[in-house]
């Protein structure tokens, strides 16, 4: 079976919304939107929709905190402590940004991914989404979460982290934090179409997340922060995800020794077969690179190959719509 008809057999059979896209050196060998952006009013998805991508944001995150370590105004050994002041008094004075990064940090986390009983499609936070704006308004739910362990003892993957990182990144750079995505990432890799999009005004050619209801569907508009802030939230294309890895390895967003140096792998991901850089997973053996995210309403996964120039991108607006049609591309490109 073609990787096509496979790609098509399992979208019918999982009902799968979203977009699916290969690309290799910029030249698009398959892409094919399923489904509906907005089910109510039966707007289907098309290949160029716009669509939250959850933890995918990490690395925009990432990038753009290393782009002002680049220019001296962090390092790599700054403290979060000297930039938080009295904010966050629980985070650990030893804390640095590279740890952050690298998910080595050790704070207490807002949304505790190794809590087994989470439930994504479930209603978290314990603020009102629409005060869940900008990174200072997060202070309100990022603090009271003991350290977990000692800085830099071990991985664990941790969403407050970064955003701490957003709280972190503004502070220094005295700009909002969106700007900096904007201005430090999205700009120079040419992501026309990427953006942190309020949920509460999403504008056209821009898909609704969904949760299961019943019987039917019901939008995630109340699971999640009105506008995503550092650990999440953006939103984007499959073709804004094809010029973001050919920008990164290209040396256009950061220069090549500090890409090298966020695909470098610290730590093996428990219980996954990943590798963890800084804000990127990587393939637990082979030279591909990962931005994945999962939220109520979303999942995402985009893996770029730097030496044959592949990326393949998988991309829904439900929870788990994702992972299903990810497997015969996996099994293609990264068995």
């Amino acid at each position: 079976m073609s990787l096509v008809d496979a790609v098509e057999a399992v979208a019918r059979e999982h009902d799968f919304s979203g977009v699916v896209s290969v690309d290799r050196g910029g030249e698009v060998e398959f892409a094919q939107a399923y489904g509906f952006a907005h089910r109510a009013y039966r707007i289907p998805n098309t290949v160029d929709t716009r669509f939250a991508i959850a933890s995918g944001a990490k690395g925009l995150t990432a990038l753009a905190v290393v782009s002002l370590i680049e220019q001296g105004t962090l390092e790599l050994s700054t403290t979060a402590r000297s930039v938080l002041g009295a904010d966050l008094p629980l985070i650990d004075a030893r804390v640095t940004v590279e740890q952050l990064l690298a998910h080595r940090s050790g704070i207490g986390d807002y949304l505790d991914e190794d809590d087994e009983s989470l439930d994504i499609d479930d209603y978290l936070l314990p603020v009102p989404m629409q005060n869940l704006a900008e990174p200072e308004q997060y202070l309100a739910v990022l603090d009271g979460f003991a350290t977990k362990f000692p800085p830099g003892e071990r991985f664990s993957y941790c969403n407050s982290a970064y955003v701490v990182l957003a709280l972190i990144a503004e502070r220094a750079a005295q700009q909002p934090y969106h700007d900096l995505v904007r201005d430090r990432v999205c700009v120079p890799a040419g992501m026309h179409d990427t953006e942190f999009l309020r949920s509460d005004e999403l504008p056209d050619r821009t898909a609704v997340g969904y949760v299961p209801a019943g019987t039917g569907w019901r939008s995630n508009v109340f699971h999640l922060p009105v506008r995503g802030v550092g650990d999440g939230g953006a939103y984007t294309t499959v073709a804004d995800m094809s010029a973001f890895w050919r920008s990164l390895f290209a040396g256009e967003i950061v220069p090549p020794r500090w890409v090298a140096e966020l695909v470098r792998p610290r730590d093996d991901v428990p219980g996954e077969p990943l590798r963890c850089g800084l804000g990127f997973f990587l393939h637990e053996c082979r030279d591909q690179v990962l931005l994945i995210g999962q939220d109520a309403g979303v999942s995402f996964m985009s893996v770029h190959d730097p030496a044959p120039g592949l990326t393949y991108t998988v991309i829904s607006n439900t929870s788990a719509g994702a992972w299903p049609v990810l497997r015969p591309l996996r099994e293609r490109f990264s068995s």
